[in-house]
């Protein structure tokens, strides 16, 4: 017989490797003993530094034969046979289809101790499986001496059984360590068979290695010793809830089983000890104890989704923080084109300045240079710029639609340096005289053209002034549709008689302001 004493060595010794071998928590809340499958391929017998021996083997699935227990048809008999781990393990059960549920009497033969398969183990479980391989916990089946009987009630109409070694009683998926499961006897199992897959593993046959499990003390601590089994199983189950971390997620439901197990190991300590009230309390601990468990396991699925949430978030805002950089960026070359263009401005600026630095100079070395030679050279520098013509009325410098936005009077960008690369040129030559003549085509009312070609003309003064040119030698007026240069019944001509033209006049090349002919065209057919 086992000593309290040793026993409980062996569940210190349990608790010291259940840190090193505990696995991670899945969602499924998996039984408490779940472990990771080995990686090995063959079965391995490991003898660690303490000396114990760690077994590890080879899993499979197995196929279990369920019973329908036809609704309020009387009672049948089934059978139990031991598995791989317990082959000489043996039960019969009787079940009775009643009004409001299914009552089984089980009675097993051949359970040894459930510590022999690993000191985490300290009783063993009876389950209902059914058809879809849900596992339902029908009851506690506790060794005593070698006959174990079992009585429950379910509801469950369609199943079939296990019994697997359990670290405590209350746990609510069955663990990989199957002893016994149900068999079909022939001629006195009445129902409809069901073949089910239990969803469980079972120890490939051969594959069992000499434990403990088969050879261990027959007459295990039960409720008759002095420490009921009920205290040890409530001890292992605190430990497990406490190594998949309920003292952190689950603190009060745990400071309420950790208070079962003070009550439970007070009274266990005191000689005269109602031993069914320490059962109660210690009992509540397990269940307890369990309860924290899985609400830590629900916890942290829910933590793992959340950082997880969190993560895609974070990832999320980076992205905008990127695009905002990406825009930033943008504008910031734009506003570096736009200081570009004013830097041009200013170059063609200081090139004005120099040309009218030299040409004052050769007008003082050289006054009595021919005005026509002057003309040529104001012509060549002006048409380096924009497209400049001769005529008796002087130079004219064509400025066409393209260089404002379409029916606006805005200038253009393009349009404004050269402008400011003219005024400099103009500004070389003293005493020139500058008239700004604004045209459209047919296109539009005569007070619409008449309007838009005085804002083109207008515009284009205010900004030559702006740039140096002395407001008194200038001059802007618009003439609407009049004096066409192309045919406006053409896209072509019409897009020719859009225009401002600069007529550059003066004593220094030689041409006396005028005024053009002002009398309208025929208007051509739109």
């Amino acid at each position: 017989m086992y000593r309290n004493k040793n026993f409980f060595i062996a569940l210190v010794v349990f608790a010291g490797l259940w840190g090193s071998t505990s696995t991670a928590l899945h969602a499924q809340e998996p039984n408490p003993t779940a472990q990771t499958a080995p990686a090995q391929d063959s079965n391995e017998i490991k003898k660690q530094d303490n000396g114990i021996y760690i077994y590890r083997v080879k899993v499979v699935q197995r196929d279990l034969d369920a019973v329908n227990y036809l609704h309020r048809s009387g009672s049948t008999n089934i059978g139990f046979k031991g598995t791989a781990l317990l082959p000489l393990a043996k039960g019969q059960a009787k079940v009775t289809s009643e009004r409001g549920g299914i009552h089984i009497e089980a009675r097993f033969q051949g359970l040894t101790p459930a510590n022999g398969f690993g000191p985490e183990y300290l009783t063993y479980v009876l389950w209902a499986i059914t058809p879809d391989g849900r596992p339902n916990n029908l009851g506690e089946v506790l060794p005593s001496n070698n006959k174990n009987n079992i009585e429950v009630t379910t509801a469950l109409q369609s199943f079939g059984m296990i019994v697997t070694a359990e670290p405590y009683f209350s746990v609510t998926q069955p663990s990989d360590v199957v002893v016994l499961q149900n068999v079909i006897i022939n001629d006195k199992t009445t129902g409809v068979l069901e073949k089910v897959n239990a969803h469980y593993s079972l120890l490939a046959r051969g594959s069992y290695a000499q434990t403990e499990g088969s050879t261990s003390n027959l007459n295990p601590i039960t409720r008759n010793e002095k420490s009921p089994l009920e205290l040890y199983q409530a001890n292992n189950a605190i430990r497990i809830a406490q190594d998949a971390g309920a003292d952190k997620y689950a603190a009060d439901i745990m400071a309420e089983a950790k208070q079962d197990l003070r009550n439970a190991t007070d009274i266990d300590q005191n000689k005269k000890a109602d031993k069914r009230l320490e059962i109660t309390f210690a009992r509540q601990a397990v269940q307890r104890a369990e309860d924290a468990r899985l609400v830590t396991l629900r916890k942290q699925a829910a933590e793992r989704q959340l950082n997880a949430d969190n993560a895609k978030r974070d990832a999320e805002a980076a992205a905008q923080q990127s695009q905002l950089q990406a825009q930033q960026s943008q504008l910031e070359a734009e506003r570096a084109r736009a200081a570009q263009a004013e830097a041009d401005a200013d170059r063609a600026r200081a090139e004005a300045a120099a040309a009218e630095a030299q040409a004052r100079a050769a007008a003082a070395n050289k006054s009595a240079t021919d005005a026509n030679a002057v003309r040529e050279k104001l012509r060549s520098q002006l048409n380096s710029v924009l497209a400049t013509s001769e005529s008796a009325r002087g130079l004219i410098v064509n400025m066409s639609d393209v260089l404002f936005d379409t029916g606006r009077y805005t200038l253009k960008p393009n349009t404004q340096i050269s402008l400011a690369k003219v005024s400099g040129i103009l500004q070389a030559y003293p005493g020139l005289k500058v008239q700004v003549e604004g045209y459209t085509d047919s296109v539009g009312s005569d007070a619409y053209n008449q309007k838009l070609s005085e804002n083109r003309a207008d515009a284009v003064r205010d900004f030559l002034v702006t740039q140096g040119v002395q407001p008194d030698n200038i001059s802007a007026t618009g003439y609407g549709k009049a004096k066409p240069v192309a045919d406006n019944a053409t896209a072509q001509g019409r897009s020719q008689n859009r225009r401002v033209n600069l007529v550059v006049s003066g004593d220094a090349i030689g041409v006396e302001q005028s005024s053009p002919d002002a009398t309208p065209a025929p208007a051509t057919p739109q």
